[in-house]
C-alpha cells in the first residue's frame, strides 16, 4: 500500500456527559472528506482511543467504515498495552474494512527490539493488513530501534513508519538506512523537514481543523516540490503547530480549534481536563493569523504562475 497525502486522525466528539456524539463524529468524517484529505485514521490517540471501551473502539471502526463508504482509505489505530488486545483490535479493524493499521510500541512495558519484533509479527499474523509503524517514544517509553526495523521490514506488510519522536536525526536514519519503508510525517511542527527528505504522507492531527492548509502544504512541497513557497507556508503554520505540540493540551487544543470553525468537539474524557482561557486565546489568535497568512501566500504563488498579459 502506498501512503500518499494527508491522513487526518479523527477526533471523537463527546457530549457533556462524556458519551460519544455519533452525529458529531459523522459530521467530522464528512467535513474532512469534503476538505480533500487523502485518508483518515480511526481510533488513534487524537481520537482518545485510550479512554474508550473495547466495545466503543470496535463500534467506531464499523461506524466509520460505513460512513466513509469507500471514498478514501482509513487506517485503524489498534494500540494497547497487551499484545493479545492489540491483535484483537487489528483483527476487528480488518473485519470492519480498514485498509491498514497504525501500530505503536505498547506503553509502559519498555520492550527491547527483539520483544517488539515478536509483538509486531504477532499483530501482523492476526490481521494480515499493511502496517504503518508509529514511533512515539514520548508516549510509549521506548522507540522502534534499528534492530527492530531490520527485522520487521523483511516482511512485506510493514510498509511505512509514522515518525513522531521529534528527533530530526530519526528522519535522516529512516531515509538513509531504511528507504524501503515509506516515511510519514508524525510531528506537525516538522512537516517541512519530512517533505524535504522524501515523505509522501503526513498523519496530521491539525487537519481536523486545518485540513485545507495542510493539504496545501503537502501539495506545495511533496507534489510540486516548491520548497520556497513551502518554507513560507510552514513559517506561517508554525505558531499553531507549536501550541499543539508544546502546549501540554494536545487533544483539547484540537477539539477547541474544531469548535472555533463550528465543528463538533466537546468534552475530553478523564483523566484529561479542559483548557484554560489563556491557552484558548493563544491558539485562537495563532489560527487567525496563520489562516490569513496562508491565504495570502497561496494567492501570491498562484499569481506568479499566471501568464503576464502582453503589452
Amino acid at each position: 500500500m502506498r501512503f500518499e497525502g494527508i491522513y487526518a486522525p479523527v477526533i471523537t466528539p463527546m457530549h457533556a456527559d462524556y458519551g460519544i456524539d455519533e452525529v458529531g463524529y459523522e459530521t467530522m468524517i464528512e467535513h474532512l472528506i469534503g476538505q480533500g484529505v487523502h485518508g483518515l485514521v480511526i481510533g488513534g490517540t487524537t481520537g482518545e482511543n485510550y479512554a474508550l471501551t473495547r466495545e466503543e473502539r470496535v463500534h467506531q471502526f464499523e461506524f466509520a467504515h460505513k460512513r466513509i463508504n469507500g471514498r478514501i482509505p482509513w487506517i485503524a489505530g489498534v494500540n494497547d498495552i497487551r499484545t493479545e488486545d492489540v491483535c484483537y483490535y487489528a483483527a476487528a479493524a480488518r473485519d470492519a474494512g480498514a485498509a491498514s493499521i497504525l501500530l505503536a510500541v505498547p506503553p509502559y512495558s519498555v520492550p527491547n527490539d527483539k520483544e517488539l519484533s515478536q509483538h509486531a509479527l504477532a499483530v501482523d499474523k492476526a490481521c494480515g493488513l499493511p502496517i504503518m509503524l508509529y514511533n512515539y517514544p514520548g508516549r510509549s517509553g521506548t522507540e522502534f530501534g534499528e534492530e527492530f526495523l531490520r527485522r520487521v521490514s523483511r516482511n512485506a506488510n510493514f510498509t511505512a513508519i509514522k515518525e513522531s519522536s521529534g528527533d530530526v536525526n530519526r528522519i535522516h536514519l529512516i531515509a538513509r538506512e531504511f528507504p524501503h519503508l515509506q516515511l510519514s510525517c508524525g510531528a506537525d511542527d516538522q512537516a517541512l523537514e519530512f517533505f524535504a527528505w522524501g515523505a509522501r504522507s503526513w498523519v496530521c492531527a491539525a487537519a481536523n481543523f486545518f485540513a485545507a492548509e495542510c493539504v496545501a502544504l503537502y501539495q506545495t512541497c511533496a507534489v510540486n516540490e516548491d520548497f520556497n513557497t513551502g518554507r513560507r507556508l510552514m513559517k506561517a503554520l508554525l505558531p499553531v503547530m507549536t501550541v499543539l505540540e508544546r502546549g501540554g493540551k494536545f487533544v483539547q487544543c484540537v477539539k477547541y480549534a474544531c469548535e472555533l470553525d463550528g465543528l463538533p468537539g466537546g468534552a475530553v474524557r478523564l483523566p484529561l481536563r479542559p483548557m484554560k482561557k489563556e491557552l484558548k486565546r493563544e491558539l485562537r489568535d495563532a489560527i487567525l493569523v496563520a489562516r490569513a497568512s496562508v491565504t495570502r501566500i497561496l494567492a501570491e504563488a498562484e499569481a506568479r504562475k499566471s501568464p503576464k498579459p502582453a503589452k
